[in-house]
């Protein structure tokens, strides 16, 4: 019976997944509205970015790692709406850019490992 290694990735790397999972998920979640976005390429973003950051949360705290992912994906699709459908407030910016500090900050405070 051969024995499964459990290779683990760098916190750098788990970032990096956390960040490019982040960015699918804006795809994904912008495809569930705009027509544009064909449906094979919803899908497959949906499953990648779920798989990256599954991968991520082995090196990352859980709690972190999906908070900065759901973070990112919220603020993203906020943007992309506020490009394509127009009009934004002066609140909405201010609320936006307070969940950005928020990202950065628990980017910043995580420590890997700690879950």
């Amino acid at each position: 019976m051969a024995e499964k290694k459990d290779k683990r990735i760098s916190e750098s790397r788990a970032w990096a997944y956390v960040l490019l999972g982040g960015l699918l998920e804006i795809v994904w979640a912008s495809g569930f509205k705009y027509e544009a976005i064909p449906s094979i390429v919803v899908l497959v973003s949906l499953i990648v970015s779920f798989d990256l950051i599954i991968k991520a949360t082995k090196v990352l705290p859980v709690g972190t790692a999906y908070a900065v992912f759901a973070g990112m994906g919220t603020l993203g699709t906020t943007v992309v709406e506020i490009v394509l459908s127009g009009g934004v407030s002066v609140l909405r910016i201010v609320l936006i850019l307070t969940l950005l500090a928020f990202i950065i900050g628990l980017k910043l405070s995580s420590k890997g490992g700690e879950s």
